[in-house]
């Protein structure tokens, strides 16, 4: 339980280059199964880092703690991993997300810093100074459902290899021991009119301040919000490289656009007028027509320096955490620190949920559930909170004194 565990599988660009040589004899056939397993999502980066950590920790523990195979494992043994989960050892958990490998004189390396868990405090704590401590890591309910999620898949798989016979994790019959119910419907995470508004009003006084820098900055705040687009929808990978030909009208010269979301999944997204002449700003800027032309394969999102489109996730987050941070700071400034407070727990996600529940006040449901790319319009229903409101407004002046 003191030995630091090393990581077993690389990015997915060397996923089949790179042997590891901490691998167990008895574990050579559970880590065969689980690169062929893992290589089989490499489509989407998310989905491959997601199943690669839950898979990397389950054989780091039922290699090195329990000393067991795969296939040896029981319901048993999975609850007593859940727990594990819950509670790894210090030597186990990080405090910051690092490669697990790096670039050594032509070879790959494990990194030394890389650790199974990761031990993180929210952006608030850390903008008060605060460091992670591994001591305080905590698995969240999310975090907790992903690992019967991803699991069970994983073990499914195994069975269909003819490696087990059976799925240790759907023989847990009381899952809610471990995960929570939530009642009722939990609420959005987005921003006010007010904050949206400094934000957006503070972003296009940057890009006409300094267009160089911020004019790129703009066009992608107007696309999270207007058109709802997920991170991932504006970065360029092996699966997906967003241009501007994606733009493109219909017959009857209504503008759409096309992108691939969650699921490898094609949609077509409503172009508003707005969002229109966000877009031709964006392109006078880049000295391009004011519209695409058909095919046109310029990236959406360029890099600043160099050539071709970007395509880091990280990237973006950080345009957009400066366009919160100057909101934040004139917020503070016209006196609306509590706004300003709030802002500051703010992610990019948090876009598309803001423009998804402005916009269902307004357009049928079952418009924004098709440009918002949501499996049902049950999903979509999460975001009107009329009910909310009113059920607030029901309770808010219930007395608790009866003399009230």
């Amino acid at each position: 339980m003191s030995q630091i565990p090393q990581p077993l599988f690389d990015t997915m660009e060397y996923l089949t280059q790179n042997e590891v040589s901490t691998i167990p004899a008895h574990g050579k056939k559970d880590y065969t199964l689980a690169k062929e397993f893992l290589y089989s999502y490499r489509g989407s980066a998310a989905t491959f880092s997601a199943y690669r950590r839950e898979i990397e920790r389950l054989l780091q523990w039922a290699w090195f703690v329990e000393k067991k195979n795969l296939k040896d494992l029981r319901r048993a043994d999975m609850e007593r991993y859940i727990e594990f989960c819950k509670m790894p050892p210090l030597t186990w958990i990080g405090t910051k997300n690092v490669a697990r490998f790096k670039d050594k004189q032509g070879a790959r390396a494990i990194n030394p810093d890389w650790r199974p868990f990761v031990a993180t405090i929210s952006k608030t704590a850390r903008d008060q100074g605060q460091t992670p401590d591994a001591k305080h890591y905590q698995l969240s309910q999310k975090a907790l459902q992903a690992v019967f999620a991803i699991l069970s898949s994983f073990f499914n798989y195994l069975i269909q290899e003819d490696y087990m016979d059976f799925n240790p994790v759907s023989q847990i019959r009381q899952k809610s021991k471990f995960i929570r119910k939530h009642q009722g419907q939990a609420p959005i995470r987005r921003l006010s009119e007010l904050q949206w508004g400094y934000v957006i009003e503070t972003t296009q006084q940057l890009a006409d301040e300094d267009p160089d820098n911020h004019e790129r900055s703009l066009f992608i705040m107007n696309a999270l919000y207007g058109m709802y687009l997920r991170i991932s929808e504006l970065t360029a990978s092996e699966r997906w490289q967003p241009l501007m030909g994606h733009f493109q009208p219909d017959q009857d010269g209504h503008w759409w656009f096309t992108t691939v979301g969650k699921g490898n999944k094609e949609r077509m997204i409503t172009v508003s007028n707005a969002m229109l002449e966000a877009l031709k700003r964006y392109r006078n800027f880049l000295n391009l027509s004011s519209l695409p032309s058909l095919g046109e394969n310029t990236p959406l999102i360029s890099k600043q320096r160099g050539r071709g489109p970007v395509s880091s996730t990280r990237q973006i987050r950080m345009i957009v955490q400066d366009c919160f941070n100057a909101a934040i700071a004139r917020m503070q400034t016209d006196g609306f620190n509590d706004d300003a407070q709030q802002l500051k727990s703010a992610t990019v996600h948090w876009l598309r949920h803001t423009g998804i529940s402005d916009d269902v006040k307004t357009r049928p449901r079952e418009h924004v559930r098709d440009d918002a790319g949501h499996g049902s319009s049950a999903i979509t229903d999460r975001y009107i909170d009329v009910e909310l409101r009113e059920r607030h407004a029901s309770g808010r002046k219930k007395p608790i004194h009866p003399d009230e």
